[in-house]
């Protein structure tokens, strides 16, 4: 675990810690100000990491292993082998742009699932029918960018039948105190990690991306990692109940299921973690993964914290009449809320 993360994860108020050992909650209105709000996220993050099973914090990530360099239209490519975890080695592309600031913004890409466990990190310089390729977008904006290989896809992927590694991983981490979902989120941490300490890259300016497993994953890691700057999500805001009302569960991969996480957090008690930095998200009406009602109601939770504790500009929540696909749209918001939150700089 590095400096940052010891103190967030095991420092808090000593009141809020107090009550928290006695009846198990955060006290009640201990949100009344900014700084009671921000105690009461610390005292929540570090319960939401607590769901996520045995992580292997005390392993220390070895030296990356550059396996080549690119050279692509905009960009130096260097894929990468990283030591994330200690388990297993964690395949990586970082893309780093031809022009760009000194010290530039990084961005933190999260492939999707779809049931492509081949395509993993590729996703960045491919795309898909339902996301275009963003590395040419990246490129282009001066965006230092990182995506890994998640547990089971891509170069990790160990069997022929992806769907069935993916099963036989979750299983066999419930036997050893794991969650595959937290074995995932620990690694997309560890990549933030190297990321910010990327020569090219200003580490107040980092941004998570991603569509459908990607954007829980951004989301979440955005709730998990104040150095987040700007979370930017497509199509997966999920609010568990209305998941669970719409009969839904059937929409997701198992990875996505955390043991007794709804006896402790619902979609917006974790997005509450976020504010008040920059939230973007986007997401189809039409979408079975994310009822629009569920879309709704976080947004509807998340806007007067905005007011409350920081600016309503900087959380937007919309639904757009399509179903599991990035329309045009979306692109666009994506790309003017890069420009505002990464591009340009921090913000007063």
């Amino acid at each position: 675990m590095n400096d940052w993360t010891r103190r967030e994860f095991l420092e808090g108020s000593a009141a809020v810690v107090g009550s928290v050992a006695a009846t198990g909650t955060v006290p009640v209105g201990s949100a009344d100000s900014l700084a009671s709000f921000t105690e009461r996220q610390i005292m929540r993050r570090r319960e939401l990491w607590r769901l996520l099973g045995d992580l292997p914090w005390k392993h220390r990530p070895g030296p990356p292993k550059l396996i080549r360099k690119e050279e692509h239209d905009g960009y130096t490519l260097e894929r990468l082998v990283l030591d994330l975890n200690g388990i297993e080695p964690v395949p990586a592309l970082l893309l780093i742009p031809h022009k760009r600031q000194p010290k530039a913004p990084g961005l933190l890409y999260i492939h999707w699932h779809g049931g492509m466990y081949d395509l993993g990190k590729e996703q960045l310089l491919k795309g898909v029918d339902a996301q275009p390729a963003y590395a040419p977008v990246c490129a282009e904006k001066g965006l230092v960018t990182l995506a890994i290989d998640s547990w089971c896809f891509g170069e990790r992927k160990h069997v022929a039948d992806g769907g069935e590694g993916e099963q036989d991983a979750f299983k066999l981490m419930l036997w050893r105190g794991q969650v595959l979902y937290g074995m995932m989120m620990f690694d997309e941490f560890r990549a933030m990690d190297y990321l910010a300490s990327r020569p090219e890259v200003d580490s107040a300016r980092l941004g998570s991306l991603g569509m459908s497993m990607g954007s829980t994953k951004a989301w979440w890691l955005a709730a998990l990692d104040p150095r987040v700057k700007v979370c930017m999500d497509v199509c997966c805001l999920t609010d568990y109940e209305e998941l669970i009302r719409t009969q839904g569960l059937k929409e997701h991969g198992i990875y996505y299921y955390v043991p007794s996480l709804l006896k402790h957090f619902q979609t917006a008690d974790i997005n509450e973690l976020i504010v008040p930095r920059a939230r973007l998200s986007v997401n189809g009406r039409r979408d079975p993964l994310t009822p629009a009602a569920g879309v709704e109601k976080v947004r509807d939770h998340l806007l007067p914290l905005y007011r409350k504790h920081g600016k309503e500009s900087d959380c937007r929540i919309e639904l757009f009449d399509c179903a599991h696909v990035e329309l045009p749209e979306m692109r666009k918001l994506i790309l003017e809320w890069m420009d505002r939150e990464l591009v340009r700089g921090v913000r007063a």
